[in-house]
């Protein structure tokens, strides 16, 4: 199956220059790897033809967004599989092989998601997002095993401060109950 890595920038020469080593050394074996340039003013384009000659540059002609800048790109792109990366993440030896796996042996498969770990602390899944996470009471998401430890004290007072004073009740224990499972 022929896969592509896509990764979008816009003036993320530093962004690259941190994360890019590890997409190559780490993918490029397995996958034909392209950069989606989204107008960038810096020196991106130049650094990448400089440092990554193997890399296929994707220019789109205006930033456009997040969205629009994917869209866009994979239209110039051929493959069975891609994978859109953000430019700010660092993959590691093997990262891409049970991806790839997934995809050879089960052809139900149209999407799949990779558990993310914190880049300043690996021992935390990172939960931007809270992919596979819990929305609480208004409706943000969390992750499971990370709530009211510390990212979430506010909200913790707050729903203490809403229980006491006679309401919410339910919720608060819903939440507490879907944590503990």
């Amino acid at each position: 199956m022929k896969t592509a890595i896509v990764i979008l920038n816009w003036n993320g020469q530093k962004l690259l220059e941190q994360f890019l080593p590890s997409v190559v050394n780490f993918s490029s074996e397995l996958a034909d790897i392209y950069v989606a340039d989204n107008a960038s003013t810096d020196s991106s384009i130049k650094y990448i033809k400089e440092f990554y000659p193997s890399i296929k540059i994707i220019e789109n002609t205006r930033n456009e967004g997040y969205a629009k800048g994917y869209n866009d790109a994979l239209c110039a792109v051929d493959a069975d599989i891609y994978c859109l990366l953000n430019s700010d993440v660092e993959v590691t030896k093997d990262w891409l092989n049970p991806v790839l796996e997934v995809f050879k042996t089960d052809k139900n498969t149209a999407v799949v998601q990779p558990k993310l770990l914190d880049f300043k602390d690996k021992n935390k899944f990172e939960y931007a997002g809270a992919a596979g996470g819990f929305l609480d009471l208004f409706g943000y998401p969390y992750c499971r095993g990370r709530v009211f430890n510390n990212l979430e004290t506010i909200l913790l007072n707050l729903m203490i401060f809403l229980i006491f004073s006679g309401h919410l009740v339910h919720v608060y224990l819903f939440v507490l109950k879907s944590i503990n499972k």
